[in-house]
């Protein structure tokens, strides 16, 4: 099934609705086989799928550089790319080992500084387009501007240099035409909204916020989102894993071995959908996707097969009595719409 497209606020563009997200293609968790990296890369665009999210962050430019390799094989009006700001790549010197980033497990040999100034932002789009061999990208993003992060210690400094900086640079390479659209790549909602407060974004890419297992930004973010125009793509409908996993041993939640009590919430969510012959993570695609607000749901995926069984997702029927019996029994939001 080829997914549909939806426009992405005032930005122009159509994206396709399930999106590819190239976090796994940093060696994120497991070092990667190249070519079978590059494979998926290629099986999502084969499959219709038009939005391609990264990011410098992810391998230290790893992924960049992998999905670069795979879009030099289609038309470059054929496909969205989407990657994000906020961190500056240095080359390793005097024969020091890569350092990865925290869950990254492969790099390429480059180090990274944050750096969210209006200088900065620059550089880092130019460095973006050498790794992804292009000459334009599509969405601009600025990541990881949160207190988990940083610390509560730098977080204020680092905020005030991106609305006062980044913004501005990304502001003025749209005005330029260089860019269709920017934002903020974030999975913090309350930080996205005090962003919202204080400048025009176009699109927020938020990752784990809302999902069938949490949606603390459907009663406030959401919201402030419709009324300020910015369009919004969901990242981490996973939650790092533990919504296709399901409540096994060692699954992940917030980049971290599950706790308990999330554990039990899932395994109770996980119940619900068999009592309904839904697979669980069909169910939080197709949740994250029912929220008319949400242009695109960004998915991962480490090989071709599962960039398919992410498209199958969409395909499945699940009953009306599946999202009712999940909040009548206090697992899922009284008014989060549902398909």
């Amino acid at each position: 099934m080829r997914p549909a497209r939806a426009e992405l606020g005032e930005t122009g563009l159509g994206v396709s609705r399930i999106g590819f997200g190239t976090a796994p293609l940093g060696d994120f968790y497991a070092r990667l086989e190249e070519h079978e990296a590059i494979a998926t890369v290629e099986a999502a665009l084969r499959a219709g799928i038009n939005l391609v999210d990264t990011s410098p962050h992810y391998g230290n430019g790893l992924a960049e550089h992998r999905t670069g390799t795979a879009l030099r094989g289609v038309a470059r009006d054929e496909v969205v790319i989407c990657t994000k700001v906020g961190r500056v790549m240095q080359p390793q010197r005097q024969g020091k080992p890569a350092a990865p980033a925290r869950g990254f497990v492969g790099s390429l040999p480059h180090r990274p500084q944050f750096d969210y100034s209006y200088d900065g932002a620059m550089r880092s789009v130019e460095q973006s387009l050498l790794r992804l061999g292009t000459d334009r990208i599509d969405l601009l993003l600025i990541h990881d501007t949160d207190p988990w992060t940083h610390g509560a210690d730098r977080i204020e400094a680092g905020y005030r240099e991106a609305v006062e900086g980044a913004t501005r640079a990304l502001s003025d390479l749209k005005s330029q035409g260089v860019i269709a659209g920017y934002g903020l790549g974030l999975d913090d909602h309350e930080m996205a909204e005090r962003f919202l407060g204080d400048a025009d974004y176009d699109v927020i890419l938020l990752a784990g916020r809302y999902s069938l297992l949490e949606q603390p930004a459907l009663a406030t973010l959401m919201p402030k989102a419709k009324a300020t125009g910015t369009a919004l793509i969901l990242g981490g409908v996973f939650n790092s894993g533990i919504l296709a996993t399901g409540a096994v041993a060692g699954a992940r939640y917030n980049y971290e071995t599950a706790p308990p009590d999330i554990m039990a919430r899932v395994a109770r969510i996980e119940a619900v959908c068999a009592a309904h012959a839904v697979p669980l993570p069909d169910a939080a695609v197709q949740f994250a996707l029912a929220h008319p607000g949400v242009a695109s749901v960004v998915l991962g995926g480490v090989k071709p097969a599962e960039v398919l069984r992410n498209l199958a997702a969409l395909e499945t029927v699940i009953p009306p009595a599946l999202w009712s019996d999940l909040k009548s029994q206090g697992l899922l939001v009284q008014d989060a719409p549902t398909p």
